[in-house]
């Protein structure tokens, strides 16, 4: 058996959809105090640092399509999901979830200004061990 080189070997960033492109920069800068990386020009997006993962944040229509907030949470690492939970909903951050234990980890989901669901996320056990049923 020969070893293959993967044809993907990584994900370079992953899109966000906006709609009030103000809004969700201050949120993602401000309130959840993430790097800035960049700006595309002139267009309404922008980049922001999530540890190794690039957001990036798009006014869908600017971009060639049509604004529908994700389904399904992206999961933000956080040492402590109580106690970030605790400052966000202190800057009027939405949570439509409880804080709630997997098994494996801690979550607490939030949206962000356009509706789109974030998961604070803190993995207590192995990556390779899956929850109790």
């Amino acid at each position: 058996m020969t070893a293959t080189t993967p044809l993907i070997t990584g994900v370079d960033f992953v899109c966000i959809p906006a709609q009030n492109f103000d809004a969700m920069t201050t949120f993602y800068g401000e309130t959840l105090g993430l790097p800035f990386v960049k700006r595309y020009g002139t267009r309404p997006g922008a980049e922001y640092q999530a540890g190794n993962l690039t957001l990036a944040i798009m006014r869908t229509e600017d971009f060639g399509g049509t604004f529908s907030p994700n389904a399904m949470p992206i999961a933000l690492q956080v040492g402590d999901v109580a106690s970030v939970r605790e400052r966000l909903e202190a800057k009027s951050v939405r949570f439509v979830s409880d804080t709630f234990d997997s098994g494996v980890c801690w979550q607490a989901i939030c949206l962000d200004p356009d509706g789109n669901p974030l998961s604070l996320h803190h993995r207590y056990a192995p990556k390779d061990e899956t929850p109790a049923a």
